[in-house]
């Protein structure tokens, strides 16, 4: 098949099959030796391992102007790939002074037969030549020039690139914003709580002035979890989810009868809608509201307070992020016991004002939470329309 399945109207002529090396050559800056480098300085040094993150070495402008005027470099609009490591990733230069390591981070030179936005969506989708399915971890600048691909017209390749490149903005719009958002839970959650022993924070809503009180949460109530569940009880697929510690707050991967979570519900002890489950080992402090669905929980790793009306449980889950609990704080022991959670002290106001402060947090959970399923449908938008706007090779 040389036309994909899904095209811009107007565009109906077949796709042509080129291999790289008819198009263009690979290039790469010229090397830096480690001592040329340093931790501080003027230009950023991007090896492999800070490819499109931040840098950890930097290189003096004197030498950035020599090697840029003397040796290549990438032009505004190129698009860096990765050769080596996770082969793929792929910077589009946009213009910044900084310097990128030799065959580790590869742009391909090429004439105006070709699009970047479009060779982009290419480095994506790809099977390079004689290194997939293998073990090696470099792509060879040979690899690189036999690798074939299908490309349309440069204008088809154009509203291709930009579609993509839209999609991309999205992305990582929704993604800044979630971090964004994440910062500001952070900080507030350090200016809407006391600290450094004082009673009262430093940001609270109108009308609330009165003190905090420091409580123990054994004052409060006691923990509750379920009946145990032994493995011989679960099977891969079933009725009713099962979560153990490795899958709380994800996907199930074991389940129990309906029988079984009919009996055990009504014998022992089982969360009510408005709880909050924490994990008690591995990761401590995770925490999933349950809100009523039919699911079962694994004893002693996943648990939840059971409080009377004192203490309000969408605060209760703001406590849990900030809590520092009592005899595990800088330890290596992986377990919240019972005895440490109801043990442990924190400050908490009137439940008035407890309800607006979980009201306030739960708002701020429902955005990053919506920037995140955004980010996710964003991809899944992306991941079909590449399998579907490209042809894949020859059927």
């Amino acid at each position: 098949m040389d036309k994909p399945r899904i095209r811009f109207k107007g565009y109906t002529e077949a796709w042509e099959q080129r291999k790289f090396g008819d198009l263009g050559t690979v290039a790469m800056c010229k090397r830096i030796f480690k001592e040329q480098t340093a931790s501080e300085g003027d230009i950023p040094f991007y090896k492999i391992g800070t490819f499109g993150s931040q840098p950890d070495a930097f290189i003096s402008s004197e030498l950035f102007v020599e090697y840029k005027e003397k040796f290549q470099y990438p032009e505004v609009g190129d698009m860096l790939i990765s050769a080596s490591g996770t082969i793929g990733r792929t910077v589009e230069y946009t213009g910044e002074e900084a310097y990128f390591q030799d065959s580790n981070i590869v742009w391909f030179k090429h004439d105006e037969r070709i699009d970047n936005t479009f060779l982009k969506c290419i480095y994506a989708i790809v099977k390079w030549s004689g290194i997939e399915g293998s073990t090696i971890k470099r792509l060879y600048n040979d690899n690189f020039l036999k690798t074939e691909f299908f490309m349309p017209s440069v204008p088809e390749q154009m509203k291709i690139g930009a579609y993509f490149a839209e999609i991309d903005h999205l992305i990582t719009l929704h993604q800044r914003k979630c971090e964004k958002t994440k910062k500001l839970k952070k900080y507030m959650l350090q200016k809407m709580f006391p600290q450094n022993g004082t009673n009262v924070p430093e940001i609270r809503f109108d009308g609330f002035t009165d003190a905090w009180e420091q409580r123990k949460f054994g004052d409060l109530g006691t923990v509750a979890m379920c009946k145990r569940i032994f493995k011989e009880q679960t099977a891969s697929e079933g009725d009713i989810p099962f979560y153990k510690i490795g899958t709380f707050g994800s996907q199930p991967d074991a389940f129990i009868s309906s029988e079984l979570f009919v009996e055990y519900k009504e014998k022992f002890q089982y969360p009510e809608v408005g709880d909050m489950l924490i994990s008690a080992s591995g990761t401590i402090g995770r925490t999933v509201e349950y809100t009523g669905e039919e699911a079962y929980f694994q004893d002693s790793n996943i648990v939840w307070f059971k409080h009377d009306e004192r203490i309000d449980n969408t605060f209760l889950k703001c406590i849990y992020a900030i809590v520092k609990w009592s005899g595990i704080e800088g330890s290596t022991i992986k377990r919240l016991y019972n005895d440490n959670f109801l043990k442990t002290e924190f400050f908490m106001p009137s439940v008035p004002e407890q309800m607006k402060i979980g009201a306030y947090f739960a708002e701020i959970d429902h955005l990053i939470t919506l920037h995140q399923r955004k980010c996710e449908k964003l991809q899944y938008i992306k991941k079909f329309m590449l399998q579907n706007m490209f042809v894949q090779g020859r059927e």
